[in-house]
């Protein structure tokens, strides 16, 4: 599994050096969008053979599904089945086959981001009125050519993001499908003209830079190892102020790996001109359409939802897409178990999501009831919000020390150690304090105006904001 790792690395190097020549040499304005879709397509099957077994048969099987079934309903649902179903093969074949509790690159990986991208083609397509709208005059289903370049793209076969189908269309094909709206027409802001193809150079650069810096310090995270949260002599001599101020040290050096996958992924498409999101206020490029984290967002957030929210953003997205905005009851449930389903058979991963729920409850029920108390004043609203970024910080922790750990055995070691006290105090909080169910607070929220619920340009499709 070292050599995997050390596959990834190398391949991600690679294709971020592939990227720029990609932009550069392939432009749009240079070349057609066949060869594009070719030569992203060829270097993504390269990429995914170099470092892993084959994860293509899964691509083959849906688009003769998209093919067989569709504009049929029914695809929704099969496509939905056979992707998460051979995923779980597959990482169940991972775990209890070769190597358990090794956790580290492998081929499973990639077939991740492909079951992400495979789904959420099969709900843009539901969505679309069972067809792909990317341009004004054309209505038609992706050929086998796009359906492979958008799936298995060197840019994103090995870590992602997952990205809209119409968004990477129309970055193959040369016609950004967002804008800012403060800054859509023709590129100009504030009277000048803005280029509308801008340079990445900038924010690549910026990625690439953050990223050695992370590299350059990671000596530093193994000195707060998280499995000494559950050494005996720790928990025995330690108070328990000192072992809630390690956990969160433990913590929040594992984070770094994560920042370092998705900031580099970032970077090789941003250097390929994909991820342009239109302008600041100030006319500076923005380069966040695809963007998997907001660090500063997650570091200081005050509440789980926030958290959430900026960390690992497009599979939110995409969780949000094809789980939560259509399971009639107790989509928040429903959600955190498909998300348990998606990352692995490690039981871990299903004891963090099964208490994300009832941490999810109870932080919704304060937030409903105790934050507007705190809001009359600016020094009231310091004070809450000091209070909900430490509880929020050690909530997380609490909550992912399994996802870590992955086994049953330690994470319950850990969490007896702790009396299971947050377990039991969101039950209490969820149980005590009312919410309004999500259809009544969906009813009070105020209209969206029709500029606010549909996408800037033409071609684009339309795109309700989340309430």
């Amino acid at each position: 599994m070292y050599i995997s790792f050390v596959n990834f690395v190398v391949c991600q190097l690679f294709a971020l050096l592939t990227a720029f020549w990609f932009r550069l040499y392939l432009h749009p304005s240079k070349t057609s969008p066949f060869v594009r879709h070719v030569v992203a397509t060829l270097l993504g099957f390269y990429f995914a053979l170099f470092c892993f077994v084959c994860v293509y048969v899964l691509n083959v099987l849906c688009y003769v599904m998209l093919c067989s079934f569709c504009p049929s309903v029914f695809y929704l649902r099969y496509c939905l089945v056979v992707a998460l179903g051979y995923l779980s093969f597959c990482q169940i074949t991972r775990v209890y086959v070769f190597d358990y509790g090794m956790y580290s690159a492998d081929f499973t990986g990639p077939m991740m981001v492909i079951t992400q991208k495979i789904t959420s083609l099969a709900f843009e397509i539901h969505d679309g009125k069972k067809l792909i709208f990317f341009k004004p005059d054309t209505e038609r289903m992706p050929s086998l050519l796009e359906y492979f370049s958008y799936n298995c793209n060197f840019m994103g076969i090995l870590a992602g993001p997952t990205s809209s189908y119409n968004d990477y269309i129309a970055f193959i094909e040369g016609t950004p499908c967002r804008r800012s709206k403060d800054h859509q027409t023709n590129g100009k802001t504030n009277g000048r003209h803005k280029q509308t193809d801008p340079s990445p150079n900038v924010s690549t650069g910026l990625k690439c830079h953050y990223d050695f810096w992370k590299v350059t310090k990671s000596a530093a995270f193994s000195l707060f190892p998280v499995e000494r949260n559950i050494d005996d002599d720790f928990i025995a001599t330690t108070p328990f102020y000192a072992q809630v101020v390690y956990l969160y040290l433990s913590m929040l050096t594992t984070r770094p790996k994560y920042y370092f996958v998705w900031t580099l992924a970032d970077a090789i498409n941003n250097a390929a001109g994909f991820g342009f999101n239109g302008y600041n206020s100030d006319g500076s490029p923005r380069w966040d359409l695809i963007s998997n984290l907001r660090i500063m967002d997650i570091e200081f957030a005050n509440s789980f939802k926030m958290f959430l929210d900026n960390w690992n953003i497009q599979t939110a997205h995409w969780l949000k897409r094809v789980c939560y905005e259509r399971c009639p009851y107790n989509p928040t449930a429903a959600t955190f178990i498909l998300s348990a389903m998606w990352h692995g058979a490690y039981p871990g991963y299903y004891l963090t999501f099964l208490t994300g729920i009832v941490v999810t409850l109870a932080a919704r029920a304060m937030r409903h009831n105790v934050r507007p108390y705190f809001l009359g004043s600016p020094s009231h609203k310091l004070l809450y919000d000091g209070i909900t970024w430490a509880g929020t910080q050690i909530a997380i922790c609490y909550t992912v020390v399994p996802f870590v750990l992955l086994s049953v055995g330690p994470s319950m070691k850990f969490y007896r150690s702790w009396y299971f006290s947050v377990h039991i105090g969101c039950v209490l909080l969820a149980v005590a304090l009312p919410v309004k169910p999500r259809h009544l607070r969906l009813k009070e929220a105020p209209v969206l105006s029709h500029q606010d619920s549909t996408s800037t340009d033409g071609h684009c499709n339309q795109k309700t904001k989340a309430t």
